[in-house]
């Protein structure tokens, strides 16, 4: 098996960076302004955003997690019954501006299912997508607002986020069976 790092812990960090200066250039009112993480690590990526903003701005930023698993469109199609996460979200959704925020963009299925969702706690003034990686081969017409970085890939190739706060470590890495 073939790996590439594709970001180290310092770049992840430097990347995050920038998108939050992206995101409050874009923003024009924080208390309007949520952060909606799907589980599981794009509520750990929308974690250190709310920090890194916090930390720029001194204003509080909301901060949702949301679970997609039971919108998929192919759960009856998994071998094994999906595995559950929680969705947090305990505020009004209702005329905000949502940054959704997942690791990795690839067909944008789980992104659909994700906006099917939080349709179900409101209608958002706007939703707005960020990703640490969008590596291509969409199936639906979705992009992202604010991307980390862009990676060619095959279909043969997997993306991996790792991040401190599940996996111990912090690297985004390619890999290819050989």
């Amino acid at each position: 098996m073939k790996e590439r790092i594709i970001l180290n812990t310092r770049e992840i960090n430097k990347t995050l960076e920038r998108m939050t200066f992206e995101i409050l250039e874009h923003t024009s009112d924080i208390n309007s302004m949520a952060l909606i993480g799907i589980q599981r690590r794009g509520v750990d990526l929308a974690s250190r955003i709310q920090s890194i903003i916090e930390k720029r701005t001194q204003q509080k930023v909301r901060l949702g997690k949301l679970d997609i698993n039971l919108y998929r469109d192919d759960w009856t199609n998994l071998a094994s019954a999906p595995i559950i996460n929680n969705t947090e979200i305990t505020f009004s959704i209702t005329g905000k501006d949502l940054i959704l925020v997942d690791d990795v963009l690839f067909t944008g299925r789980t992104v659909r299912s994700a906006l099917e969702a939080l349709i179900d706690f409101g209608r958002p003034r706007s939703i707005k997508l960020l990703v640490l990686i969008d590596r291509g081969h969409r199936e639906l017409p979705i992009h992202a607002d604010f991307i980390g970085k862009k990676v060619n890939t095959s279909l043969s190739e997997k993306v991996d986020v790792l991040l401190m706060e599940r996996d111990g470590k912090d690297k985004v890495q390619l890999t290819e069976d050989d």
